[in-house]
């Protein structure tokens, strides 16, 4: 389905371009990294991926929290201990990352905690064939231990990063493009030394 040629829209096909032809075969791995709602943003990126002919998947780092039990068991959580052991990497990469990568017939779970009802999601395994995308959004996305998966990764810059994250990680220095979404309608496209 062809999607109206919004600002956003042309802006977003413009991200997808390039994302398409430097991988345009396999399974794609993209990540949307920011402290405030990605959500939005990675949608909209999945749904021109769809237009664009590509199946697409999104999942959210929201859905691999780790429970607020194992993170608050010391007390409530500095910024530091949020950056360190909020979310769940080992499940990450184990039912979604590590499976998705294989591009055969191999299961992946797009979610694995529920954050609001602080539970566990019973597992829902999806595949697809050899060529795919994945739009993963959520914080901490470009922190050193994951920055090798993404394929390509956008780092949206409208609101200030989380200055734990941003000394150990220095996000914006290893995206692959970095975007002000403060005015939805008009994203742009911005430079390090702007922001």
């Amino acid at each position: 389905m062809k999607l109206p040629p919004t600002p956003r829209v042309l802006f977003l096909r413009e991200l997808v371009g390039e994302v398409t032809r430097s991988y345009g075969h396999g399974r794609t791995m993209v990540a949307v990294d920011g402290t405030t709602d990605t959500a939005p943003f990675a949608d909209d990126l999945a749904e021109v991926f769809r237009e664009a002919g590509y199946d697409t998947f999104r999942s959210s780092m929201t859905d691999f929290h780790r429970p607020r039990a194992e993170r608050t068991r010391l007390g409530p959580e500095s910024d530091l201990d949020y950056y360190r052991s909020s979310f769940d990497y080992v499940t990450f990469r184990r039912v979604l990352i590590d499976p998705y990568r294989m591009a055969g017939s191999t299961g992946f779970q797009t979610a694995a905690f529920d954050e609001r009802r602080d539970v566990p999601i019973e597992s829902r395994w999806e595949t697809t064939g050899q060529d795919a995308v994945l739009v993963v959004d959520g914080e901490f996305l470009l922190r050193p231990e994951l920055r090798g998966i993404w394929h390509y990764s956008v780092a949206l810059v409208n609101t200030p990063q989380d200055p734990v994250y941003e000394n150990d990680a220095e996000p914006r220095m290893w995206a692959s493009a970095l975007v002000d979404d403060s005015d939805p309608d008009v994203p742009r496209r911005v430079f390090a030394d702007s922001c």
